[in-house]
């Protein structure tokens, strides 16, 4: 058989990964200080760590995400949920191929210095 009449092999993705790669994106976005718990009732549901805050869900190609987060005092809570959806999303896309469904923020908290 030669290289190029190869049956495809196939790719799968860890939900750890996705969760990693949604974690560390939201994490580099200015303003975000720390990822909130998961609410119990969420983690019980989905079966994850607590300590996450990430919570995705794969439908097909389409990976949605609810983010679950601590923000800075000192920034605007809209623009860096923006922010945070639109990071989250591109990683997505670029990393694994994936399309990005809905991209959730939930700000937990504020942390003041």
């Amino acid at each position: 058989m030669t290289e190029g009449t190869r049956p495809q092999g196939k790719t799968t993705i860890a939900p750890d990964v996705l969760i990693s790669i949604a974690k560390l994106s939201a994490l580099s976005v200015p303003g975000v200080y720390q990822m909130a718990e998961t609410p119990a009732v969420v983690s019980n549901l989905f079966k994850h760590r607590k300590q996450d805050g990430v919570q995705i869900v794969v439908e097909g190609d389409m990976v949605s995400v609810d983010l679950f987060l601590i923000l800075n005092s000192d920034v605007q809570v809209l623009d860096v949920s923006k922010k945070v959806q639109n990071q989250v999303a591109r990683a997505i896309s670029e990393m694994v191929g994936l399309d990005a469904g809905k991209i959730t923020v939930h700000v937990q908290d504020i942390h003041y210095s």
